[in-house]
């Protein structure tokens, strides 16, 4: 797969504790990127974080929080994401989705991996 030189950068801040049905969130937005074909994903596991309702999602063990912030990245070219822009509509009901253009510099495959 190539991906275009300007590409759009879709970035998704949700809490690690967000469900679909019993899956987590995270889990069910990269399958369903995947399944789309977009060229990739990443989840970034936060260890302190607030969002809207200003309450602080820490990973420090004398404050345990069951709702760390999870961001997920995902790059594409801009129609592709903006048709997975409508997909995620129906599944994030609390949350931030930002959408930026991005300069793909690099984006490779090692042939000789098969995984």
């Amino acid at each position: 797969m190539k991906l275009p030189y300007e590409a759009h950068l879709l970035r998704i801040f949700i809490g690690e504790s967000d469900r679909v049905g019993n899956r987590p969130l995270y889990e069910v937005i990269v399958e369903e990127a995947r399944r789309r074909g977009l060229a990739g994903a990443t989840v970034i596991r936060g260890f302190l974080g607030f969002g809207a309702n200003s309450r602080i999602h820490t990973a420090k063990i004398l404050r345990l929080s069951e709702d760390l912030p999870v961001v997920i990245e995902i790059v594409d070219a801009e129609e592709k994401i903006e048709a997975f822009i409508q997909e995620l509509d129906g599944m994030i009901h609390e949350g931030l989705v930002t959408l930026e253009k991005v300069r793909v510099i690099a984006y490779r495959h090692n042939k000789k991996a098969t995984s």
